[in-house]
């Protein structure tokens, strides 16, 4: 029968022997893996800054919940805002545009019509 021998598991100052090149490569990858784990989190933070993990930042702040109930007239169409900024809310009043010219968004509103109005037969 043979015998399997394995490997001595390093001491936990098995690092001091290594040379001071093998240890600059150890830095350097370990810089530049820290470092490219954080830029794309800052970049998504930067392209989100305007609303901080929070959408709604301006409208009806101390309710629990904004919720909005409305009708549309036969044959009439209203737009509603979908980026929390328009200052007619919830009607959309084109903020959205500045939003998507500063980030590269691509957010519009919400367009609803009503039923088209049926012709009368005489």
């Amino acid at each position: 029968s043979s015998v399997i021998t394995y490997p001595k598991p390093p001491t936990p100052f098995a690092f001091l022997r290594y040379t001071a090149g093998t240890m600059k490569t150890f830095i350097a990858f370990a810089v530049i893996a820290s470092a490219s784990a954080f830029v794309p989190s800052s970049r998504c933070s930067v392209e989100t800054r305007l609303f901080d993990g929070k959408i709604n930042n301006q409208i009806d702040l101390d309710s629990p919940k904004v919720a909005t109930m409305d009708s549309v007239d036969e044959g009439s169409k209203k737009v509603y805002c979908r980026c929390w900024q328009s200052g007619t809310f919830p009607l959309c009043d084109g903020s959205h545009m500045a939003h998507n010219k500063e980030t590269g968004d691509n957010i519009g509103p919400l367009i609803v019509s009503g039923p088209k109005k049926e012709k009368k037969e005489d």
